[in-house]
Formats: C-alpha cells, structure tokens, sequence
C-alpha cells in the first residue's frame, strides 16, 4: 500500500520549485521592463522638454532684440537733445510728451521716457495717465545708472510707480560737446509673454540671478525663490528694488535624478490637483544677455502613464506566451493519443495494402492496353489526314492537268501553223500565232499561280480583302470541278460591297471548300445552279452560297461540322472541309452556318466589315 502513495505525492512537490522559479523569473522580467521603459519615457520626455527650452529662449531672444534699439534710436533724435539741453522749457515737454506717447504706441512698448542726470523724469509717453512717471526719481535703477556711464542699460523688474512687471533698456544722450546730459528709457511688459505659455502641456519658468522666479506660466510660482533666500540674496535684490517691495518666498523644490533625467519635485502645497507631490521633467538654459534663466517643465505623469502601458503590455505578452505553453503541452499530449491511434491504424493499412498492390497491378495492365490502343488511334488519324493530302492532291492534279491541256495542245497548233506560214513569208500571220501562243502560256501561269496561291500554308494576316476581286481566282481553281458536275455558278456581289476583315489565301480556300461541296450537292441532279450571293448588313457581310442538291438532313445538321463528318461514300472524302472552313471563318471572328432551303441547302458565313484605316492601307 505504500509504495502506490508515494508514486501520487512524490511528483507533486517536485513540481513547485519549478513553479516558483518560472514566477520569480516573470517578476523579474517585469521589474526590467519597468525600469526599462520608465528610463526611455522619461528620455524621451527630456528631449522634447529641451527642444521645447530652445524654441522658448529663442522667442525671449527675439522679443526683446525687438526693443533694444529703440532707446539709442531715440536718444539720436534733435527733439529729444534739445529738451535735454533745456529741462526747463515747458514746450518743449509737452511736444516732446505728445512724440513719446506717439512712439510708444507705434512700437508697442510699454512706457518711454527721459530722465535727467539726476534721476528726476522729465518726459513720458503715459504723461497724461494716474500712473505718469513725470517728476518720478529713478537714480537709482540699474538702468538709469548705466546709461549715465556711457552705457547701454539692461534691467527687469517691477515698476515702482506702476506696479507692473517689465523689462527696461536704456541708453545715454550726449550734447554737442559729448557730455551725457539725460538717459531715454523703454520697458517692455511681459505679461503678453506669460500669456503666450498657457494652455500647453509645458510649464515654464524664468528665475534670476538669484533664483526668484520673475515670469512663469503658474501664478503662483511667481516671486518664488528655488534657492535659499539668504539675508546677501535678499539685501541685493532690495538694493535694485526689482520687486518694488513684494514680499519673496521660497519655492521648495527638490531637484532630483530620476531613470536618467533631471527632475523638479513639487512638494503638496505646491503641486497641482489633490495633496500630493509633483515631478516635472525639467530642462534649464542661461540666458546671459538677459540675465535669466529659462526652466521648461513637463508633467511626468503623462509619462508614467506611458511606462505603466508598457509594463501592462508586456504582462500580456508574457500571459500570452504563457497560454501558448499550455496550449502546446495539450497539444504534446493530444499528439500522444494520436501517435497511438495511429499505429493501430498503420497496422490496418499493411493488412490493406496486399489488397491495394493487387489492384493497382491491375490497373497499370488496363493504362497499358488503354496507351497502345490510344497510339493505335493515333497512327490511325495520321493516315487519314496523310490520305486526305493525297486527295486534295490528286484533285489539283486533275484541275491542273485538265486547265493546262487545252491551252498546251491550242498552243502547239499555232506553232504547227507559224511555221508553215514562216516557209511561206506570211511573216504576219505568224506573228499573230506567235502572239496567240504567248497569251496561253500567260493564261497557263496565271492558272499555276492560282493554283499555288490554294495549295501554300496559310499565313496570312488578317486586313481588308475586296470579294470581288477574290471571286476571280477562285472561279478559276473551282472552273474544272463546276466542269466535271455540269454545275453553273451565279454570282451576285453588288459594286459597293466593303471589304472585309480576313486573311485572303484562307477566306478563298473557305469559297473553294464550299463551292466545291455545293458541286458535289448538285452533280447528277436536274437542278445544277449554284447562287453565291453577298451583302452587307450593318458592319458585318454576309456570303451566302445556295445548291439545289438534296439539302442536310435535320438528323445530322447539328454534326456537318464536326471533323471526319461525311455523308459521302467510302473513298469520296475525308469529311474535313466543312471542319475547316468553321475553323477559319471563327479565327475571322465570324459565324458559319447551314440551313435547308427546299430544295437544296445554304451555308451563310458571316464575317466582319473591315475597319477604315485597314480599308485605307
């Protein structure tokens, strides 16, 4: 009884490790693929946060390369030495005012404005606002004493007397002798600037020197310091009075390094949404020429969600691969049940096969008897074809033999007479049956070409051939047969026939064919006329050729066509040219067919009208 329990438990328990080690492997997997994908998002976030950085620096550039011409351009100008030369005149404030004013809308500054060597305002263009900077002391902006250095000024901040944030370009105006006698300045507002980076999925921020936040796409980061506020940072920004007396905070940020890429970590009281902490993807940029720094951030959120994705995909991955070994064990198993069926059937199928070879000896037997009678049938339709060129030869013999001997023996009795008639000196006369002599000889090469023309192979192309035309060399091959039936052929082909599209050696070998079965038809009979007629119908022509014979029986109409089809005796034929002639006239593109016309039979051969441009050619 022991020994069956051991061999259920033992397996079992050998089985877990194996478990577990395939599970602590899919978790370390995973763990890779985490960290792995986490790593190339947030990369990935960086790159695009740093190309998002040089567009945004680019436009700070931009924007303020705009005005920083103005206040020299300015400062050049005879109005404006002229009053600073003169503070005093009262006229000359007030044009220079209205100029200013004018000036500034054109430019779309901010403010503009002159101020005396000691600081004291003396024109602006916002002159006639609650927020006028006339009579204002500014000595001791950065800007302004600059400017009075001989320099040109550059400063940003908060306006003491407007209270609005800008920046500030100035430069100096010197008189005749080159003495520095005012400073124009230009601010800029930069709230347009801040406006322009909402809305998007970048944050962006621009600190100080001292790492206070001077322009920020959040409100609330702004006049937030990301570097301690020591009591040195503070005493240097309240020495400038940047900020105009708004209270600075710290922003706490924490800067980390997080799967390769630096970070901004917002604590709760700062991050967007419910309490909790924010990281942003940042990418930082100096900009000398400014004083600024530039912080582009962008929310990791999105990208976390990115790497989460990815994780879940390969957890698919992995549950799919999973199924997929299960599903092959399965199938390992099914494959053993069938592996098992299959020898039973294996040994059913030797039994069979005696039975198979049995039969399939017997069947090689029958293909045997079955090729040689086929090469039998074979070398028996060689024969016939060969006997039907052996007729089709002796039939032109015959027409040749039978053209050729009347004009041969009317030609050597006008060479009998030209030679009597040359012993007379009757030397006209004999001309005369010399001439006679030379129209047969022309006659018989005419009916040796016409004879070659019907007997050559047929590799004609298809163009317009003229019917009429084409009926005279026929009439001739077919002249001996007519003669031998005492058969007369009538003719009706009007003048205005076009002409059709065929190939001419084989539409007259399909003539000859049927005018020669019609003879056939009408020998012995009282009847022997013979009515070819032909006309057009719409863009076909159709050739209609009628005997007066004994007509087709309906039991063998359907089969007059069909090769080695004939109605005539042994040795008369091989019952291959009406095959033919259906042949050619369907290579044509046209139709044949056969009708009883009591009494007799019509074939009618319908072809195509040919084209104008073969017609032309």
């Amino acid at each position: 009884m022991d020994a069956p329990v051991r061999m259920r438990i033992d397996p079992r328990p050998r089985r877990w490790p194996l478990v577990l080690s395939c599970l602590a492997c899919v978790a370390a997997v995973l763990w890779l693929g985490a960290q792995l994908a986490h790593q190339h998002y947030f990369r990935e976030g960086h790159a695009r946060a740093t190309t998002a950085l040089r567009l945004t620096v680019n436009a700070l550039n931009a924007d303020l390369a705009r005005y920083e011409v103005v206040p020299q351009l300015v400062a050049d100008l005879d109005l404006i030495r002229e009053l600073a030369a003169d503070p005093g005149n009262a006229a000359l404030r007030q044009q220079t005012n209205r100029w200013l004013a004018e000036q500034n809308e054109a430019v779309q500054a901010s403010d503009i404005y002159l101020i005396l060597p000691d600081g004291e305002t003396i024109a602006h263009s916002g002159y006639q606002g609650p927020a006028s900077f006339v009579g204002q002391n500014f000595s001791y902006r950065p800007y302004v004493i600059d400017a009075m250095a001989g320099g040109q000024g550059r400063f940003y901040g908060i306006g003491t007397t407007s209270g609005v944030r800008g920046y500030f370009f100035s430069a100096p105006v010197a008189d005749e002798t080159g003495r520095i006698s005012a400073v124009v300045a230009v601010k800029i507002g930069v709230d347009r600037i801040e406006a322009s980076w909402r809305g998007n999925q970048y944050r962006v921020l621009v600190t100080d020197p001292e790492g206070t936040a001077f322009l920020s796409s959040e409100p609330s980061w702004l006049y937030h310091s990301i570097r301690p506020l020591t009591p040195e940072r503070l005493a240097r920004t309240e020495s400038s009075r940047r900020y105009a007396g708004t209270p600075l905070a710290e922003l706490p940020v924490e800067r980390l390094e997080l799967h390769g890429a630096p970070v901004f970590r917002l604590p709760p009281a700062l991050a967007e949404g419910p309490q909790r902490s924010h990281d942003y993807i940042a990418a930082s940029e100096e900009m000398t020429g400014a004083g600024w720094t530039v912080h582009v951030l962008l929310d990791s959120a999105e990208l976390r969600a990115e790497a989460r994705l990815a994780v879940l995909s390969l957890m698919l991955l992995i549950a799919v691969a999973g199924i997929g070994l299960m599903m092959w064990r399965q199938r390992r198993a099914r494959i053993a049940d069938r592996l098992a069926a299959t020898a039973e059937l294996e040994r059913r199928v030797v039994e069979r096969t005696a039975d198979l070879a049995r039969v399939n000896s017997q069947l090689e037997q029958e293909i045997a008897e079955r090729r040689a009678t086929e090469a039998e049938l074979r070398a028996a339709q060689a024969s016939l074809v060969q006997v039907g060129k052996l007729a089709a030869l002796g039939q032109m013999s015959a027409s040749l033999s039978h053209e050729i001997n009347q004009p041969l023996a009317a030609a050597r009795n006008y060479a009998d007479s030209a030679a009597i008639l040359i012993e007379r000196g009757d030397l006209t006369r004999a001309r005369e049956n010399i001439a006679q002599i030379l129209a047969l000889v022309d006659r018989m090469a005419a009916i040796g070409k016409h004879l070659r023309h019907a007997a050559r192979k047929p590799d004609d192309v298809l163009g317009a051939v003229v019917l009429a035309g084409l009926l005279e060399e026929t009439r001739t091959i077919v002249a001996a047969r007519l003669a031998s039936s005492d058969a007369v052929l009538d003719v009706d082909v009007p003048a205005d026939l076009p002409p059709l599209r065929a190939g001419p050696t084989r539409l007259q070998q399909v003539l000859v064919n049927l005018i020669t079965n019609a003879a056939d038809a009408v020998e012995g009979g009282a009847d022997r006329r013979i009515t070819l007629l032909a006309r057009a119908e719409g863009g076909r022509v159709a050739i209609r050729i009628r005997d007066r014979g004994p007509g087709v029986p309906d039991a063998i109409a359907a089969r007059i066509f069909d090769p080695f089809f004939t109605t005539k005796g042994m040795g008369a034929g091989l019952g291959l040219g009406l095959s033919i002639t259906a042949n050619i006239v369907r290579d044509f593109g046209g139709e044949i067919a056969c009708r009883n016309m009591d009494p007799g039979a019509e074939f009618c051969v319908t072809l195509p009208a040919a084209v104008p441009a073969e017609a032309a050619a």
